[in-house]
C-alpha cells in the first residue's frame, strides 16, 4: 500500500506535518538557540543577556499560548499556524543577520508567539485532522517530535560549527532548513474547503479550581522553572565542568534522541499507573538529572543527566495537558489555558534568577540546587493533594 505524502488527508502525512511543523517552531525558532548559545558565549554575547534573551522568547510563547486558547475557528487556527511557522523563519534569520541586541530581544519575543502557534494551535490542528477513533496514541506520536525538535536542530548546527563556519552562518543555514520544512507543514496542516463549524462556549466555571487543581497549576509552575533552567543553559552547564569543556553538546544530543521517544512510554504508563503518580516519578527523575552537575565531573553521568531531562520534560507537558483536559470535562481549554500560564510564568522567570546566582557564585550550582528545591516541591505538594483529595484515579 503506497502512501501519499502529498495528501492532506492522509494520517502519515498528517502526523509528519506536525513533527514537521514541531522542527520549525520548537526546534528552529526556541531550542537552536540552546545548542548555539556556547558558541555565542565563546564569541561576544553576555550570560546575562542570554538569560534575558531566554526570558523574552518564554514571555512571547506564553503570550502567544494564551492567545490560542480563544482561537475557537479551526479556519483561524489555520491562519494563525501559517503566520506562525512564517513568524519562526524571519525572527531565527534575523539572529544570523544582525548582532543589534534590541532586534535581537524582538526577535526572540516573535519567535516565542511563532513558536506557541507551531505547538498548541499545530497540535490542535492535528487533532483536528486526523481520521482516527482514539486519537491519543497519535497525538504521542506527534509529540514525539518536541525531542526530534532539538535533535535536528542540534545536529544542523554542530555540522555547520564543525566546519568551520560561525554561529551566525549556523543560524542562515537553520533559517533555509525552516523554510523548506515551513512549506510542507503549512500545505499539508490545511483544509481542501473552508471548514463550516458550530463554536460552543463556555461561561467561567470556578468550581473547576478545586484544592487538587489549584495545587496541580502550582506543581506546573515549578515544572516550567525545571523544563526551562536546562533547556536554556544545559549546553554550557557541561562544557563549565573541569574536563568537560565541548561535551555540551553531546549531552544535548542525548536530550533530543531520550525525547522522542518520552512522550508515549508516559502517557502509556499514565494509563497503567494513573497520572498523578506517573507526573510524581517523573519529576524526581528530573530533579536527579538537574543535580548531576553539581555532584560530579563525570562525563558518563553528565550524558546521562541529558538522558534524564530528555525523558521527562516532553512527557510531563503531555501527562500535565492530558490531566488538565480530564480534569475540565466541558471545559478542558480553561484548565490546560491556567496551567499553560503556570508554566509560562516559571519559564520567564527561572532563566533570570539563574543569571543573577551564576554572576554570585561563579558556577551554575546555586541556580541548580534552587531549581531542584523548586521542582522537589511541586511532588510534595502534589502527593499531599492527591492524599487529601483521594485522587488516586487520576
Amino acid at each position: 500500500m503506497s502512501i501519499n505524502l502529498l495528501d492532506r488527508n492522509n494520517n502519515t502525512a498528517i502526523l509528519l506535518a506536525g513533527i514537521i511543523g514541531l522542527i520549525v517552531g520548537v526546534g528552529v525558532a526556541r531550542f537552536a538557540f540552546t545548542s548555539l548559545l556556547p558558541a555565542m558565549l565563546d564569541d561576544s554575547l553576555e550570560l546575562t543577556f542570554a538569560g534575558v534573551l531566554a526570558s523574552m522568547n518564554f514571555v512571547g510563547y506564553l503570550s502567544g499560548a494564551i492567545f490560542a486558547i480563544f482561537i475557537k475557528d479551526i479556519n483561524a487556527k489555520v491562519k494563525y499556524f501559517r503566520i506562525g511557522m512564517v513568524l519562526c523563519v524571519l525572527t531565527t534569520l534575523s539572529l544570523g543577520l544582525t548582532t543589534n541586541e534590541t532586534v535581537w530581544l524582538i526577535a526572540r519575543i516573535i519567535a516565542g508567539f511563532g513558536a506557541a502557534m507551531a505547538l498548541v494551535v499545530g497540535s490542535a490542528i492535528v487533532m483536528t485532522k486526523l481520521n482516527f477513533e482514539d486519537k491519543t496514541k497519535a497525538m504521542g506520536i506527534h509529540f514525539s517530535g518536541i525531542g526530534f525538535s532539538i535533535l535536528v536542530t542540534d545536529l544542523m548546527s554542530r555540522a555547520v560549527l564543525v566546519s568551520g563556519e560561525n554561529w551566525q552562518t549556523a543560524w542562515l543555514v537553520l533559517t533555509f532548513l525552516g523554510t523548506i520544512l515551513a512549506v510542507y507543514a503549512i500545505y499539508i496542516l490545511s483544509f481542501d474547503h473552508e471548514i463550516k463549524q458550530n463554536n460552543v462556549t463556555h461561561s467561567l466555571d470556578k468550581s473547576l479550581f478545586s484544592v487538587f487543581v489549584i495545587v496541580l497549576i502550582l506543581a506546573y509552575f515549578t515544572e516550567g522553572v525545571g523544563f526551562v533552567v536546562q533547556g536554556t543553559f544545559l549546553p554550557d552547564i557541561i562544557n563549565s565542568l573541569q574536563g568537560l569543556e565541548g561535551y555540551g553538546s553531546f549531552t544535548w544530543t542525548m536530550v533530543g534522541l531520550a525525547g522522542i521517544p518520552s512522550c508515549i512510554i508516559w502517557m502509556r504508563l499514565a494509563a497503567r499507573y494513573g497520572s498523578v503518580n506517573m507526573i510524581m516519578i517523573a519529576m524526581l527523575i528530573q530533579v536527579i538529572g538537574i543535580l548531576i552537575p553539581t555532584l560530579t565531573n563525570n562525563v558518563y553521568l553528565n550524558l546521562f543527566c541529558g538522558v534524564l531531562y530528555g525523558g521527562t520534560f516532553v512527557g510531563l507537558v503531555a501527562l500535565f495537558m492530558h490531566l488538565g483536559g480530564k480534569l475540565g470535562g466541558q471545559h478542558p481549554v480553561m484548565l490546560m489555558g491556567a496551567l499553560t500560564a503556570a508554566y509560562g510564568i516559571g519559564q520567564v522567570t527561572a532563566p533570570l534568577y539563574s543569571v543573577a546566582l551564576v554572576h554570585y557564585s561563579g558556577s551554575y550550582d546555586y541556580a541548580l540546587y534552587l531549581t531542584a528545591a523548586i521542582v522537589f516541591s511541586g511532588v510534595v505538594m502534589l502527593f499531599f493533594a492527591k492524599n487529601l483529595q483521594h485522587a488516586e484515579q487520576l
